[in-house]
């Protein structure tokens, strides 16, 4: 016997199968794709063995997005002391973690992206010889609800990568694993300065490697992908450069890549999350992708320093927070013509403790420069050339100001004028509109001019004086 439905019976149907896509949708810690993300909150740094109130925060908070960033447990840590966990450990490790009340009624409500660091990885500071790492892998997947069928089970390592929002307001996630291809850490022979620890050393050459060629690969085919904001997490800290423990740093050609695929890929909206260290901060880095790059450190959810300790060194910090359980966010209002970013550190009762903001537009990619013709300099060549010398210069212009009484127009090589490296253009605006109708600062931003005058100084630093509407077109819009 054949069974018919009527129109209404299709419709409850109907209305099961997206209950259950929408179901399994949050097993998984999926969030829809066309959803923006307007908070995306990030932690690390969390053992099992203590309670944990900044799960609760974190509920209170209501993020669109978590994303944990390593030592999610700590599953090498035996009364007190660290010593190589064991799959069983790990297990039991995620289970106490699962059976934590705020914990528990987080994951119900938000979809959760993670990754590794050492101590969820399963020993201290460890890479690529851990001999457990795939056991641990399989055992992360269990927990964080990874599909069976996903091709994240088979593959080496933990990375992945999501794309959330529709286009003009694309936030893409990115989560790097630092811990599985990782080569060795190497030590060096004497204590940091003033202290008694032994720093890791750089290691450089073939052999000392952070992501592993596949993961190269697989993150130079992110970077492609049309986003406006892209967030990459990061177990340890990119930027920092000063301290003796674990960072990029210590693999300085690693990093140097990371920087020089950004720049490749002319990946716009690139900022960095990273945690380990216990405490929290936020570093800028003005020259390594061409536009500023942002590293906030949001570590530890229950593991950050408890009491006040002297700040580490590091060129790049531009706020800290330096003891203090405490997790991330990235608030995106989109309602702008110009979206804001703010970059926070929130402790306790949704007490913001650090914040830096700034426009989505300061983090757009430069496009490369053309190749001058012979004859021609580039804008980083002027700056060795003496005051008062004549110059033929081509530069692509990322920033810029129009000024008045007097009239002129400043157009520079680089997002910041402060940056090192920059150069400025400067020209009569009245001089401009005798070639150009109605020209503006936006005639010349992001496009390749070419120009020719005299070499000054303005605050001790050099420009280039354009004297005549003859000296100055545009050669690649």
């Amino acid at each position: 016997m054949r069974a018919t439905f009527s129109i209404n019976d299709w419709k409850i149907i109907g209305l099961f199968v997206v209950l259950g896509i929408q179901l399994t949708a949050n097993l998984f810690g999926q969030a829809n794709s066309e959803a923006v993300l307007n908070r995306v909150a990030f932690g690390s740094c969390a053992t099992q063995l203590n309670a944990c109130p900044m799960w609760q925060e974190l509920n209170q908070y209501k993020p669109d997005m978590l994303l944990l960033l390593g030592d999610n447990i700590y599953a090498d840590v035996v009364d007190g002391r660290l010593v190589p966990s064991t799959p069983e450990r790990i297990r039991e490790a995620y289970d106490r973690l699962g059976k934590d009340e705020g914990f528990a009624q987080l994951r119900k409500s938000v979809p959760i992206m993670a990754v590794w660091d050492d101590h969820d990885f399963g020993n201290n500071d460890a890479g690529v010889e851990w001999i457990h790492k795939d056991v641990s892998a399989q055992i992360y997947h269990d927990f964080f609800d990874t599909p069976k069928d996903s091709p994240r089970r088979q593959q080496q390592g933990l990375y992945d990568s999501r794309i959330f929002g529709p286009a003009g307001k694309r936030t893409q996630i990115i989560l790097l694993d630092t811990r599985y291809f990782r080569t060795e850490l190497r030590k060096a022979a004497v204590p940091a300065p003033g202290t008694r620890t032994i720093p890791y050393a750089a290691a450089s050459g073939s052999e000392a490697k952070v992501l592993g060629e596949a993961q190269w690969k697989w993150l130079e085919q992110q970077l492609k992908k049309p986003a406006e904001i892209r967030i990459i997490g990061s177990s340890i800290q990119v930027l920092s450069d000063e301290h003796p423990y674990e960072k990029w740093s210590n693999f300085p050609e690693e990093r140097e890549r990371l920087y020089q695929l950004i720049r490749k890929c002319e990946a716009s909206g690139v900022i960095l999350l990273s945690g380990d260290r216990h405490l929290g901060e936020i570093s800028v880095d003005t020259q390594a992708v061409g536009y500023p790059l942002h590293d906030i450190t949001a570590s530890g959810l229950n593991q950050a320093n408890k009491n006040w300790r002297t700040v580490e060194a590091n060129r790049k910090r531009v706020a800290a927070l330096q003891w203090g359980d405490h997790f991330g966010s990235i608030e995106i209002d989109w309602s702008a013509a110009d979206p804001m970013i703010r970059l926070q550190l929130r402790e306790q009762s949704d007490a913001v403790a650090v914040q830096t903001k700034f426009p989505l537009s300061l983090l757009k990619a430069p496009k490369p420069d053309a190749p001058a013709p012979p004859g021609i300099l580039e804008a980083r060549a002027v700056l060795g050339i003496a005051e008062g010398e004549m110059v033929q210069v081509q530069m692509t212009v990322q920033s810029g100001r129009a000024l008045r009484n007097p009239d002129r127009i400043l157009l520079n090589s680089q997002m910041d004028f402060r940056q090192d490296g920059n150069l400025t253009a400067v020209f009569l605006d009245s001089a401009a509109k005798d070639k150009w109708d109605g020209v503006t600062l936006e005639t010349f931003l992001n496009k390749t001019i070419r120009f020719r005058g005299k070499v000054t100084l303005y605050n001790g630093r050099k420009q280039v004086e354009i004297s005549a509407p003859s000296d100055l077109e545009i050669v690649m819009p």
